[in-house]
């Protein structure tokens, strides 16, 4: 158990009404950062690649490789549907060479920063089978134009495949992967356009981004907070359950700090700037999001392994080839077979292997209401040791519900009437908690008039002409009043008529019904559930009590909560579920993250899924499909990339001494088959 402070209480996020509308000014700018990411590369150089882009690419490439299909011998070998002509081949070299200047281009700039970055995957053994089978047919057509006796064979019917086929699992790669969402630009939102600022004894609009600190703004009632701040003058009540997941309004006077983006009360308040920009809460948040997001594109996924293997294998092959059949029959047979080895290579199967996997895993998750949206982090499903959850939204509803209601010579009935009277016209949580329970228990339906809202305490009025006050326990001690506490979970509030309590009401945030099933779920699967919350020790505890969570970690910020994610990824795999702006950079730290659906949309953004359904045991679904689709990856990776274990030594001339050689007609079927197999097998992924 760990209970963190901070210069105030940091609780956690719900989404109550009062955010309900800041959340709604975050612009919808999905189209921000449509993540590209080629399976197998985060690298910079395929984000600028967008989605129209590569969809022209394809189509015409796929219009090109058609007639190269049709004019061309696949590896020396013509099928019935091969048309031959005279210049035949000159035709296809001119339809090829288009065909290289328009689909070639993602692949090179991919490559480019793989080496660069000194890891080359995918994109890098691509374009080295793409060059190889471009360039020695472009020297086949010429050797064969001038010295009709050679018969090189050229390979333009594979570099057209190659071309069409990478192109395609690179648009289902980035069908696939959803809109990021730039969480960072959402955090931006969270702050208003301009800020009232003082100058001499008027006030001035100016763009927020002008604000330097010591610079005195006005925040009306309503209005988000520009920056970070104190306060000069003025009361209020400031909804800061964006940043903290507190639900209750907290009290703000002179003296007090206020944080930016946070959603001012009913007073109008005078503010000093102290923080701006990167200094500011939501500027750390910033960089701390961007830091675990970066962090995390730069994971290498399986498959990124597998062709980085590839890659090497089949330069190392070639590069033996031509050492030992050049002193044995000639540099033109060494590069023969040399060649043969690199176009053998080509991974036609690894390309489509995980990206048809993917596609299929994301439309099933979708339908039981997942989103996926960094598959990268499906892999995780597989190893996770520990999963950290967010209390408030995430584990509880967020709704306030009545506990117990104590009277003291007064009818029950009577003081939940006189209670919900007076929080009839509030949007608070803990208001509208009262008010829906009165309803359920049928109590006396109450007018009351006069109502007045006191800051810090809570609120009064006249009910049936009488005074009575509906107030926290500080209302209580500040004003040296008897009365007898009551002991109780969650907050309590006490009703008092003409300064003498007659009645206490605890309220408590409801556990969901799903909570239970899904926790021991997780320890049937000998995952760790581990409960972190904003909140108070005893209201976490009371939480984690009922339902048999043993790990709490209490009263945590937003900074805390990343530190904590790092401190358990020293030890395993961390999940994280969240809904809230506090739980962003957690989100984005994690290994798998899922924000609930009802959350906000910059925790949504910061999360690799999204809950739709909220309903928890859909999280225990998606492990299972998560990890039965990282199977099918694996069985199809093996598809892909296992037939050349045994397909390079032989293209090599492994058992040349026996007379085996691979005839390259050969190794050109294998290929078709393992792409063949490994479609059919990513279909075959059910929910």
């Amino acid at each position: 158990m760990s209970g963190h402070h901070m210069h105030h209480e940091h609780h956690e996020m719900t989404m109550t009404h009062d955010d309900h509308d800041a959340s709604h000014t975050m612009q919808h700018d999905h189209a921000a950062m449509a993540h590209h990411h080629m399976h197998m590369s985060d690298d910079p150089g395929m984000a600028h690649m967008d989605m129209t882009d590569m969809a022209r690419r394809f189509w015409w490439s796929l219009a090109l490789m058609v007639p190269i299909i049709i004019i061309t011998p696949l590896m020396g070998m013509t099928f019935p549907f091969t048309l031959q002509f005279p210049g035949d081949t000159w035709v296809t070299a001119i339809l090829a060479t288009i065909l290289y200047i328009v689909g070639t281009k993602p692949f090179f700039v991919g490559a480019k920063a793989e080496l660069k970055a000194k890891r080359p995957a995918m994109m890098s053994l691509v374009s080295l089978s793409l060059l190889v089978t471009f360039w020695y047919s472009i020297y086949a057509l010429v050797v064969n134009t001038f010295w009709p006796t050679a018969h090189v064979m050229d390979f333009f019917w594979e570099f057209a495949t190659l071309t069409v086929i990478m192109l395609l699992g690179h648009r289902i790669e980035m069908a696939a992967t959803m809109e990021a969402g730039d969480a960072t630009a959402k955090l931006r939102a969270l702050l208003p356009n301009t800020a009232h600022v003082k100058h001499g004894d008027h006030f001035m609009d100016m763009p927020v981004s002008t604000l330097k600190p010591d610079m005195v703004v006005q925040v009306l009632a309503g209005e988000a907070f520009p920056a970070d701040g104190v306060i000069l003058s003025g009361e209020s009540q400031v909804d800061e359950s964006l940043m903290t997941g507190e639900s209750r309004l907290i009290d703000k006077k002179p003296g007090v700090s206020v944080v930016g983006g946070t959603i001012n009360g009913n007073g109008t308040l005078l503010v000093k700037v102290t923080h701006v920009g990167a200094q500011s809460f939501i500027g750390k948040l910033q960089s701390t999001l961007a830091a675990s997001q970066s962090a995390k594109s730069r994971v290498e996924t399986i498959a990124d392994q597998v062709a980085s293997y590839l890659f090497w294998v089949a330069l190392l092959i070639a590069g033996l080839s031509l050492m030992i059949w050049t002193p044995l029959h000639g540099l033109g047979f060494a590069i023969n077979i040399a060649v043969t080895v690199l176009v053998i290579a080509c991974p036609h199967a690894l390309g489509l292997a995980v990206p048809l996997v993917i596609q299929r895993t994301k439309a099933i998750a979708a339908t039981q209401g997942i989103l996926i949206k960094n598959h990268k982090a499906l892999s995780s499903a597989n190893h996770l040791t520990y999963v950290l959850m967010d209390k408030t939204g995430t584990l509880t509803t967020g709704q306030f519900k009545v506990m117990q209601v104590v009277t003291d010579n007064f009818d029950q009935k009577e003081a939940l009437g006189i209670m919900a009277a007076l929080d009839a016209q509030s949007t608070h949580p803990l208001a509208q908690g009262i008010v829906s329970y009165a309803k359920q228990q049928q109590a006396p339906v109450l007018l009351a008039t006069d109502v007045e809202n006191m800051a810090g305490y809570g609120i009064a009025g006249m009910v049936n002409d009488k005074h009575y006050l509906l107030v926290s326990e500080r209302y209580l001690k500040d004003h040296h009043i008897h009365y007898t506490p009551l002991v109780a979970d969650g907050t309590i509030s006490y009703l008092l008529q003409h300064d003498h309590v007659v009645a206490a009401v605890a309220q408590g945030d409801e556990i969901k019904a799903t909570a239970p099933t899904f926790i021991n779920y997780l320890k049937a699967q000998h995952l760790i559930p581990i409960l972190v919350t904003g909140d108070n020790v005893q209201v976490a505890q009371a939480v984690a009590d009922q339902l048999g969570i043993t790990e709490i970690h209490a009263q945590v910020s937003p900074q805390e909560k990343i530190a904590l994610v790092k401190d358990y990824q020293k030890q395993g795999q961390v999940m994280m579920i969240g809904d809230g702006i506090n739980d962003a950079p957690a989100l984005a730290q994690a290994d798998l993250s899922v924000a609930i659906g009802a959350g906000t949309q910059v925790a949504q953004a910061a999360a690799d899924t999204v809950l739709i359904a909220n309903q928890l045991p859909t999280i225990i679904d998606f492990l299972k499909l998560a990890k039965r689709a990282d199977r099918k990856q694996i069985e199809n990776l093996w598809w892909g990339a296992g037939y050349n274990i045994i397909a390079l030594p032989l293209a090599a001339g492994a058992l040349a001494t026996f007379g085996i050689m691979l005839n390259p007609m050969i190794g050109a079927i294998l290929m078709s088959l393992s792409t063949v197999i490994v479609a059919l097998n990513a279909m075959t992924l059910k929910a």
